[in-house]
């Protein structure tokens, strides 16, 4: 059989630091996770750990993840239609005014 070494004497990988706050959060996070994953490999996991994880892989967690990203996705259309609805608006209005003109009705520009 042959003999398993283990890591401990190895020094921790440098990584370049983050340019900006985001990039250093998902590095940060990125650890934990790794920290994480080998805790639970090594049996050495805090109960907090294992419970977070077992969370993560239940059906209500998914379903909840599921709603979120389709919350944000009628957000993304309503807003969307918002602007389309503005855009909508100037354009009836830069019709009429040019029907008014055309007719006759409409006074100088400035009138508006």
């Amino acid at each position: 059989m042959a003999k398993v070494t283990t890591n401990s004497t190895k020094s921790p990988k440098k990584i370049r630091p983050a340019l900006t706050p985001e990039s250093r959060e998902q590095q940060l996070i990125s650890l934990a996770v790794d920290l994480a994953e080998k805790q639970l490999q090594e049996g050495t996991a805090s109960s907090q750990v294992i419970t977070h994880y077992l969370k993560l892989g239940t059906q209500k967690e998914k379903l909840e993840r599921e709603i979120l990203r389709e919350q944000r996705n009628l957000i993304v259309t309503k807003r969307k239609q918002i602007d389309a609805q503005e855009s909508r608006a100037e354009l009836y209005e830069d019709a009429i005014r040019a029907m008014r003109k055309y007719t006759g009705n409409g006074g100088s520009e400035d009138e508006d």
